[in-house]
């Protein structure tokens, strides 16, 4: 995936997770750890999504540390078809 770190395979710094994710767009493809929400299997994380309150269910990569230090997640993929809003 274009801009992402890719796991290192040798270490579990960074694993696919499922989690639920708040973002005001889904047009983002990173995001603070401060809005994810990690859950133990996607049927957890797309029974507590909550589109109405921009809270999407998602499999992502991380957390992995940016160029400006942060840490953060990648998008894999969006779990449900809810709309943009």
């Amino acid at each position: 995936m274009r801009g992402m770190v890719p796991n290192d395979p040798d270490t579990t710094a960074s694993t696919i997770e499922y989690a639920v994710v708040y973002v005001p767009k889904r047009n983002r493809h990173r995001f603070a750890t401060t809005c994810v929400d990690i859950q133990p299997s996607a049927a957890d994380a797309l029974d507590k999504e909550q589109p109405e309150n921009k809270y999407f269910a998602a499999r992502v990569s991380g957390p992995s540390k940016s160029s400006e230090g942060q840490y953060i997640y990648y998008l894999v993929e969006w779990l449900s078809q809810a709309p943009n809003k």
